[in-house]
């Protein structure tokens, strides 16, 4: 019997299991994934933030984030995210490429109400995330379902890298009904 690693569709399917497991484990390496950006002046920015929800068959990713922070300018004016995890314990890199649809006031309120009290304050922060402030706790944290949206990220592409003894690597593209491909490590 073959390793997960050794075929592209065991391959893929282990990038949706470390994807669903990063929603429901908060020690899973998916649960808290490096996004990266492109801001309005068209520098790169990465940030860590929390996978809420991975849907295989949609090929759809969900990020909370507060409305008034720096990532909403950069993807308004640029739709287009990566997402990175590592996985260590697996020897395993994802990289994915999604094009972000942003979500805010009734059409999120169900996810709004699902989070608890203290989850709730992320979003609300006065002022808003990124503003010069005279010292470090001259903010007030609030609650205030204004400021939450829900990044939906429509993933486009995926890279996978597994490196085991001999490195293996593969991209799943969206336009070829994420069938995969082996690439050059």
């Amino acid at each position: 019997m073959s390793n997960w690693f050794e075929s592209l569709q065991p391959l893929y399917a282990q990038v949706w299991r470390s994807l669903a497991r990063g929603v429901t484990d908060r020690d899973a390496p998916a649960r808290q994934p490096t996004l990266a950006t492109i801001s309005p002046d068209g520098w790169p920015e990465a940030r860590t933030v929390v996978l809420r929800r991975a849907a295989q068959d949609q090929a759809l990713l969900e990020i909370y984030t507060d409305n008034h922070s720096g990532k909403i300018a950069s993807l308004r004016a640029i739709p287009r995210a990566a997402l990175h995890v590592w996985e260590p314990d697996l020897n395993l890199q994802l990289r994915l490429q999604a094009k972000v649809a942003i979500f805010t006031d009734d059409t999120v309120a169900n996810r709004w109400t699902q989070l608890t009290a203290t989850g709730r304050e992320s979003y609300g922060i006065t002022p808003a995330p990124g503003t010069a402030i005279p010292d470090a706790l001259n903010y007030v944290k609030e609650p205030d379902q204004s400021h939450f949206c829900v990044l939906s990220l429509n993933l486009t592409h995926i890279d996978v890298l597994h490196l085991g003894d001999r490195h293996r690597r593969a991209t799943f593209r969206q336009s070829q009904d994420w069938q995969g491909q082996w690439v050059a490590p």
